[in-house]
């Protein structure tokens, strides 16, 4: 989008006092959390690389974990990631899990109640809870109307500043690690693609597996494509993704390229937004028919959009 709105980064103050914070830390109750967690359905495991449970280097679940917040007045999650910072206390997520509209594309908000957990699963949280300070997204994601798609979609990317955990430490420190975040890198390439899907979109036989019902870390790994959208529904460039089953509550997670499984560590080069659909010929093509693939897209992280977001977030406060 071309005008005086265009790269700009729009910074906002969530939880800044000791008692907004505190009343972050006691919204998300047991209860709260267990409600976003789809039931286990006894299934039988069937992974695979376009879906499965994360059983690889523990340093890279420390640095992805699950993002709660309230929508609207609706409860819900996303996947974020905690990366490399001068703050030490910067994730990135995409920007409809920090800002939003009502279904209808009206009435937009900043969300409420963000509060991270790095490394959640099944309820627990090893590294502490980490409530969002400040939200940062490009000025441009704050005009969406939910209707057009090719001109918002590459804006749906976004970094929150967080908190210290009740331990007083800052994310990147009480977890011990960061994965790089990268800038213009091509889009095709081999990636890892993480998330905490409440659903296995796509593939019924997946559903109430624990990596889908938003208990664990799930992961997907392939080569990406580009999509373009439909003829009715056109995307802008740059959204990409690998062949990926994971369902709602794996947006924001990372598609991280370069990822080394001994160290863990990759480098972050866009965020999961959206499904779309691709035969294997790599045209796009409808849900259900033969040889549809689902895969796992989202914008691919530039200099222009992503480096000004992330340079307004990492500097935004110094968190102690």
């Amino acid at each position: 989008m071309d005008g005086p709105a265009a790269h700009q980064a729009a910074v906002h103050p969530e939880a800044v006092t000791a008692a907004q914070q505190q009343a972050v830390v006691d919204y998300w109750t047991p209860a709260r959390i267990a409600a976003l967690t789809q039931p286990s359905s006894g299934n039988p495991p069937k992974s695979g690389p376009d879906g499965a449970s994360w059983t690889g280097a523990a340093t890279l679940s420390r640095t992805v974990g699950r993002l709660f917040f309230t929508n609207h007045g609706e409860d819900e999650s996303c996947t974020a990631t905690v990366v490399n910072s001068a703050n030490h206390s910067t994730i990135v997520t995409a920007a409809h899990c920090v800002n939003s509209t009502d279904l209808l594309g009206d009435n937009d908000e900043w969300l409420s109640n963000e509060m991270f957990v790095p490394g959640y699963h099944d309820g627990f949280a090893p590294y502490g809870k980490f409530v969002a300070r400040a939200g940062v997204a490009d000025a441009t994601w704050l005009l969406n109307d939910q209707q057009d798609a090719l001109k918002f979609d590459a804006y749906d990317q976004a970094f929150l500043v967080l908190n210290s955990n009740a331990a007083g430490k800052r994310v990147q420190d009480a977890v011990g690690a960061a994965q790089r975040i990268g800038f213009d890198r091509p889009g095709s390439a081999s990636v890892h693609e993480f998330g905490y899907p409440r659903e296995a979109s796509g593939d019924p036989s997946r559903a109430g597996l624990p990596e889908f019902t938003g208990a664990e870390l799930a992961y997907c790994v392939g080569q990406t494509r580009e999509y373009p959208g439909t003829k009715d529904h056109p995307e802008p460039r740059g959204e990409w993704g690998a062949p990926c089953v994971m369902g709602g509550g794996s947006s924001g997670g990372p598609r991280v390229a370069d990822f080394d499984p001994s160290s863990g560590i990759g480098t972050v080069v866009g965020d999961n937004t959206q499904g779309a659909f691709f035969d294997s010929s790599g045209q796009v093509c409808n849900a259900g028919t033969t040889s549809c693939a689902r895969h796992l897209v989202g914008p691919q992280f530039t200099s222009a959009i992503t480096k000004p977001l992330y340079k307004a977030a990492e500097s935004a406060w110094s968190v102690g």
